[in-house]
């Protein structure tokens, strides 16, 4: 393990542990002990990556992690997530940030890619964009599909944060690597590493806790609760990408 990374990944367990996170981990046999790979998650909450690494620590691996640039540039994030080796993602010149995760899967990191790019308001699947297949089929590494589950409780869109003990549970499964083939192309690959996490995401919505009352606002429309549909939810982003871009 690296100083700085083992020192913030043990700062986070205390953090996590005064918070009452409970976390299960599944499929951690599913993460290379050696060579790169391309973690591949959905996107609920706004601590996905930092509750993600978690599933790679039993396979004694860190995972490297594309982040938006300005989480760089925070004069206190800033030099840790350097210090991490993360990976900056500006979106006005994306080929180097791609570049740069291309690079790191050949030295043989484990790199973690949001393939929604952001939040999910539905807390479904979004339309993944093709970039982990793309770095995967160039770097010849796997996908490794990785759901979260239970994050959006904590801090998610249109919800305030609830970062004081909730003892709130939050799941974590990583799937069997997918493997991208030299020929094929980086869309079907997307979409076949989709459907993987689509049964992986609804099976662990499945098995956990009941959420009721004033929790409902974090379960899918598709099972009963008060999230946005995903057609609402499209609608939502649409209008934040347009204030944004009048702003």
């Amino acid at each position: 393990m690296e100083p700085v990374y083992s020192a913030v990944i043990g700062f986070a367990r205390l953090v996590f542990a005064a918070e009452g996170l409970k976390f299960t981990i599944t499929g951690t046999e599913h993460v290379p002990r050696t060579g790169g790979a391309v973690m591949v998650l959905n996107h609920t909450g706004y601590m996905d990556f930092t509750y993600a690494g978690f599933a790679a620590v039993p396979a004694h691996r860190l995972v490297r992690f594309m982040a938006k640039d300005s989480v760089f540039r925070h004069r206190v994030s800033g030099p840790l997530m350097r210090a991490m080796k993360h990976i900056p993602v500006d979106r006005s010149a994306g080929a180097a940030s791609y570049q740069s995760a291309v690079e790191a899967l050949r030295r043989g990191e484990i790199v973690g890619v949001f393939p929604e790019a952001t939040i999910s308001r539905s807390f479904e699947l979004k339309e993944f964009k093709n970039g982990a297949a793309r770095m995967a089929k160039e770097a010849g590494v796997p996908l490794l599909p990785t759901v979260i589950w239970g994050s959006q409780r904590v801090w998610t869109k249109d919800h305030p944060k609830r970062l004081g003990r909730t003892g709130t549970p939050i799941s974590i499964d990583v799937g069997a690597p997918v493997p991208v083939g030299a020929d094929e192309d980086p869309d079907a690959a997307t979409a076949r590493v989709r459907e993987v996490m689509t049964r992986m995401l609804h099976a662990a919505q499945e098995r956990y806790e009941p959420l009721t009352g004033a929790e409902r606002v974090f379960l899918p429309a598709r099972l009963g609760g008060d999230a946005p549909t995903p057609e609402r939810a499209a609608e939502l982003d649409e209008k934040e990408r347009l204030h944004r871009a009048q702003r």
